[in-house]
């Protein structure tokens, strides 16, 4: 099946595209396969991203995680476990990781839990169940439980 656009086009659009937003070399290989470029076309355009620095694991990994816990106010696990998904390295994960602060991490986890616990106030439910329903929502989120259980003792139910 032959490619809808020119090598030439796609070098232009990729470019572009990595200049407006942050891209991994994953995300690339995906658009590349949707346009039916075979894996020699394939490689050369990636290779020139990378040797041009449109392409950046290291970068990329650190603006995912930075967005995804501002943003989405996601934890450590559910940040890594996506970023394995887009094949980026274990290297680049951890350099990501410890641009958190430990201090805004804490109270990013203990704001997600007391916003929790307010929802499900004025549900005539014993602590028990209220704090299953705020381990679950946390761990859903992708928070460590040790750090969950810390929480949990230390916001009143």
């Amino acid at each position: 099946m032959e490619s809808e656009i020119s090598f030439l086009e796609a070098k232009a659009k990729l470019e572009t595209l990595c200049a407006y937003q942050e891209k991994c070399q994953f995300d690339i290989e995906l658009k590349l396969t949707d346009w039916c470029f075979d894996k020699e076309q394939k490689d050369q355009l990636i290779s020139h991203l990378i040797s041009f620095n449109f392409i950046n694991e290291e970068r990329f990994a650190y603006s995912y995680v930075s967005g995804k816990f501002r943003i989405k106010k996601w934890g450590r696990l559910k940040i890594t476990s996506h970023l394995k998904q887009k094949r980026i390295s274990n290297y680049s994960i951890q350099k990501g990781l410890k641009e958190i602060d430990s201090e805004a991490y804490w109270n990013t986890l203990e704001l997600l839990a007391k916003k929790k616990r307010d929802e499900i106030q004025s549900k005539k439910e014993n602590d028990w169940v209220k704090k299953g329903k705020i381990y679950r929502f946390l761990i859903s989120k992708g928070y460590e439980s040790e750090l969950i259980n810390e929480v949990l003792s230390a916001i009143q139910l």
